[in-house]
């Protein structure tokens, strides 16, 4: 969320976050939200640990129309998201994922990279379906793992990359839904 709120600052990305939700209630990313002076809200998850109810799926949906958002950008958002959510924002649901898509989905992305003996690694930018980290590929950065690499290490080179290209992304699909 800061890479995208200092883009805007910069006047690299043309948008405006109207709201930031999380799903933990002590995420830093909120904190971020109030120092920013921007509205921010809980999901209730109703004490599921890795599921998103569909109940709270649907005040999510609700809670973000009412709002007026037109993209959903999910950042650190490790819960698959279903039909209220998807059907309320088609095509308009995009994530960063840290790895080269289709590669090492899911979670701790980076340490999966770092345990196969990859190459490399990355992050990808990509529309939300009903899978997890299945969505068409909007934009993909590579990083090179290097000798000595620590999934530590690893993740921080691919951190400076998502950075990099999740506003670029968000500039590319918000133009595209200008578009339609």
């Amino acid at each position: 969320m800061q890479a995208i709120l200092n883009a805007i600052e910069e006047g690299t990305l043309d948008a405006e976050i109207v709201m930031v939700l999380s799903d933990i209630p002590d995420a830093y990313i909120l904190k971020r939200a109030a120092q920013a002076g921007l509205p921010a809200e809980l999901i209730n998850c109703r004490g599921h640990r890795s599921k998103f109810p569909v109940e709270a799926q649907s005040e999510t949906a609700e809670l973000l129309k009412k709002a007026g958002v037109e993209l959903v950008c999910l950042a650190g958002f490790m819960r698959l998201l279903r039909a209220p959510l998807l059907n309320a924002f088609p095509g308009r649901i995009i994530n960063i994922h840290p790895s080269l898509l289709p590669e090492f989905p899911g979670l701790y992305a980076w340490t999966q990279a770092v345990e196969a003996g990859a190459r490399e690694s990355g992050c990808t930018v990509h529309y939300v379906d009903a899978g997890m980290d299945t969505g068409p590929v909007i934009a993909q950065a590579r990083v090179p793992i290097l000798p000595g690499d620590t999934s530590a290490s690893l993740h921080a080179r691919i951190q400076a990359e998502e950075h990099r290209i999740y506003p670029a992304a968000i500039t590319e699909v918000a133009a595209e839904l200008g578009q339609e």
